[in-house]
């Protein structure tokens, strides 16, 4: 079964920056999109950003202009570089792939605390 691989939380300073990767642990067909939604605590999860296979891309509102998706999709590799960080970024954030064959992969999450 294949098994998404985040990797790159952690703690830093607001204004600071983090890139979160998140891979697959085998092979994954029909890919539709890949990306990234976070969940804070007492909060619903939310989306962050999304890369779909034709390269369009789709960003929350709180963070146009300081986050990026990335993919690879030879690699079935996901990224998030995450700049000027501010403390309400502070979530546990969780990779996701849709695939058109065999549906929704999630990763385990990974915590990203922004304090000073």
């Amino acid at each position: 079964q294949v098994r998404l691989v985040e990797s790159g939380g952690g703690l830093v300073q607001p204004g600071g920056s983090l890139r979160l990767s998140c891979a697959a642990s085998g092979s994954i067909f029909g890919i539709r999109a890949m990306g990234w939604y976070r969940q804070a605590p007492g909060k619903q999860r939310e989306l962050v950003a999304k890369i779909t296979s034709s390269d369009r891309t789709n960003y929350a509102d709180s963070v146009k202009g300081r986050f990026t998706v990335v993919r690879d999709n030879a690699k079935n590799t996901v990224y998030l570089q995450m700049n000027s960080l501010k403390p309400e970024d502070t979530a546990v954030y969780y990779c996701n792939i849709v695939s058109a064959i065999s549906g929704d992969y999630w990763g385990q999450g990974t915590q990203v605390t922004v304090s000073l």
